[in-house]
């Protein structure tokens, strides 16, 4: 008896744990059937819907390996006027008015930029071809309408509008900056500099320098800062301009009220012009003395030695300074005809792609880089010989705001010491000239 007492407790818990590993098993095995009947109905389902989805299209006698039949809810504007009118009817001046551009230099885009803009097809819809991503994008580069506007007429959504701009400016600016935006050669600078002689009169000059701003829409932050002394918002770009009018160093996406000299100061521009990068060495002779090329820029900018800018200048009949001489105001006639080549080139730029004249209503996050994207379009239309159509120029001088003006410097505490030098050499040669 006592036996059985002890061995009775033992038997119970070896019971419970038979019953208990049983039912483990059995929910286990549940589990597993579960989950295959699971599987099982969802492959039925896909097939399911693959066999209705030949039905479709075997019902619509439409062959799948011919087009893909896209979403029941999605619908497909007609893209018969980019197929048919412009791929095949637009002539030579259709695609200069329209594109800003030869039919040759847009394929040499497409080519150029088919790397980034290249899509794969999809089993739902087609990919857009390059050339109709490039072509919606530099319609509205060229002309700055609505996003809605260009969506009708390329048969395309305005998302895929918005899509192609962004997208194809940050490809120009990827793979083209270092072919169209580029520090120039030795060769490049003699040339600017005969350029700059010959055309504009101004000897030893290889660029000017000169600001661009672009109006946009209210941003949703720090609005005061895009104020610019003319009193409307924009995005304030600092650009130098060659001899053959084309774009050599552009630093944009600054706010509309910043100093133009805190950007060039801070600008690789600077830095490589005062390590002597743009001017050959040794530096070539000028008036007898050994001299680095000089650029040319506005009154609000620092003289320095191979910077040149105008003397000051009395104003409303008041002067804070001696009136400028015989000589300095022959300076600033021959500096100001010099500086035209920048004003031409940015009028160009402007006239060209009118996002840049007209308010632009992109985000902060896309101006900056349409700006450098626009540049390289310019120097490269520029560089294939494309036409320029004065009609353009004169469309955005009757249409945008004047571009702001800066005052001469109210100190002269930056300006490099002995830089006046330099500036009295050029005044000396202007007067021999004169002579």
């Amino acid at each position: 008896m006592e036996g059985d007492e002890l061995v009775r407790p033992f038997m119970f818990l070896m019971t419970y744990m038979l019953l208990k590993r049983r039912g483990d098993l059995n929910y286990a095995n549940m589990q597993r059937r579960n989950e295959v009947q699971r599987r099982i109905r969802h492959r039925q389902y896909f097939f399911q819907r693959q066999r209705r989805m030949l039905m479709m299209m075997i019902a619509g006698g439409i062959r799948s390996n011919d087009r893909i039949r896209t979403r029941p809810w999605s619908t497909t504007p007609s893209t018969d006027w980019w197929e048919r009118v412009v791929m095949t009817e637009f002539q030579p001046s259709d695609w200069l008015d329209r594109f800003r551009m030869s039919r040759e230099t847009f394929f040499h885009l497409c080519n150029e930029l088919r790397p980034r803009l290249a899509r794969q097809d999809t089993s739902f819809r087609l990919a857009l071809p390059v050339e109709k991503r490039v072509a919606v994008a530099l319609w509205r580069l060229a002309s700055n309408i609505e996003y809605r506007t260009i969506s009708t007429l390329f048969g395309v959504g305005k998302s895929t509008v918005c899509r192609c701009v962004r997208d194809m400016c940050h490809a120009i600016v990827a793979l083209l900056s270092s072919t169209y935006l580029r520090r120039p050669s030795e060769q490049e600078l003699d040339d600017s500099a005969q350029l700059f002689l010959s055309k504009w009169g101004f000897p030893h000059c290889v660029a000017a320098v000169a600001t661009l701003h672009t109006a946009i829409i209210t941003p949703s932050n720090n609005a005061s800062d895009y104020a610019n002394p003319a009193g409307w918002l924009s995005v304030l770009s600092q650009v130098a301009v060659s001899g053959q009018g084309k774009f050599w160093d552009v630093c944009a996406s600054f706010p509309g009220g910043t100093d133009p000299a805190d950007i060039f100061q801070n600008s690789s521009l600077w830095a490589t012009a005062v390590e002597g990068g743009l001017s050959p060495y040794p530096p070539t002779t000028f008036m007898g003395r050994s001299l680095r090329y000089v650029l040319l820029g506005e009154a609000c900018y620092p003289l320095q030695s191979w910077l040149m800018k105008a003397y000051p200048e009395e104003k409303d009949g008041r002067a804070n300074h001696a009136a400028p001489t015989k000589p300095q105001g022959l300076f600033n006639r021959r500096l100001s005809e010099a500086l035209r080549v920048s004003e031409e080139a940015l009028l160009r730029l402007r006239a060209r792609w009118q996002c840049l004249s007209k308010r632009n209503d992109c985000g902060l996050d896309v101006v900056p880089t349409m700006v450098l994207a626009c540049c390289i379009l310019h120097n490269m239309c520029e560089s294939h010989g494309d036409a320029f159509e004065a009609m353009w120029q004169a469309q955005v001088a009757e249409t945008e705001s004047p571009q702001p003006r800066y005052e001469q410097l109210p100190s002269t505490c930056i300006d490099q010491k002995h830089a006046d030098e330099v500036q009295n050499l050029f005044c000396d040669y202007f007067e021999e000239q004169n002579n």
